[in-house]
């Protein structure tokens, strides 16, 4: 990556930004990330930033591509995060844009962490994370009384092994929400089941959430290896466990009925 850093050098270091993006519609980016991005230097964004939102980037200021799809990484983490050090001792504002929220799996603490180490001024803007942006856009609250009293969101990818206690996830009676699991979902439906969750117990899959393209695949968690490819299911994509799913149906009917009557009336 080149910087065209000519007259940005200035004489006291520049801020970091790390700014959740929500989970792509550019209408869930919160006012204080639009905000900031109008004050950069440079941004620099994740693969899972919508082009809806990367069209909002300030057309004067460059933005650079430092995203990780799996088994393809555009930039190690640590050479990112020495980059942003690097930036901000030159005296740049840098907004640092990912999808969903800094802090849910999205590597957000290392950042920070690693600029504060090294004195640089701070700051993280939260976003939607996917699990709730998607799953209301699907029409499946997280909670409901009488069928969750909580949600757990899961990783299905760990830094060297995923090591999870499928027991207790299996045991909680609360919605479960995996991110990057379309590659696991196998394993994800076998662990769940060995541990003793119902065959019939509803899953979804949720394909580009909160985007034009959407996709909610309903079915059962023994399904769900099979609805994963038959559906030709593709990252970025959120495995839904529990209950909840069920209201799915009823919740859509009900906005679809109403938007029927507005346009009626």
């Amino acid at each position: 990556m080149h910087v065209n850093d000519n007259n940005k050098t200035k004489l006291h270091p520049g801020k970091v930004w790390l700014v959740g993006a929500g989970p792509g519609d550019p209408d869930l980016l919160t006012v204080k990330a639009l905000r900031v991005l109008q004050q950069a230097d440079l941004i620099l964004f994740d693969n899972l930033v919508s082009d809806a939102i990367r069209a909002l980037f300030p057309k004067s200021v460059p933005a650079f591509y430092v995203g990780k799809v799996k088994d393809n990484h555009s930039i190690a983490q640590q050479d990112l995060n020495a980059l942003l050090v690097k930036k901000a001792r030159q005296g740049l504002n840098i907004v640092r844009i990912k999808g969903g929220d800094p802090f849910v799996f999205g590597r957000g603490g290392e950042e920070l962490l690693t600029l504060v180490q090294a004195g640089i001024d701070a700051e993280v803007v939260p976003g939607v994370t996917s699990a709730s942006g998607c799953t209301t856009a699907a029409g499946i609250p997280l909670t409901h009384r009488g069928l969750s009293q909580g949600c757990t969101f899961v990783t299905a990818h760990g830094e060297t092994e995923l090591t999870l206690n499928w027991a207790s996830l299996a045991g909680l009676q609360h919605t479960l929400v995996f991110y990057m699991g379309v590659s696991r979902c196998g394993m994800i439906a076998e662990k769940l089941l060995s541990h003793g969750l119902p065959p019939e117990t509803p899953v979804a899959l949720i394909e580009n959430g909160c985007r034009p393209e959407q996709r909610d695949i309903i079915g059962s968690l023994h399904e769900l290896p099979t609805l994963v490819q038959t559906y030709r299911v593709q990252s970025p994509a959120l495995i839904v466990v529990g209950d909840v799913v069920q209201m799915a149906g009823q919740l859509r009917s009900g906005v679809e009925l109403d938007l029927l009557n507005q346009s009626c009336a």
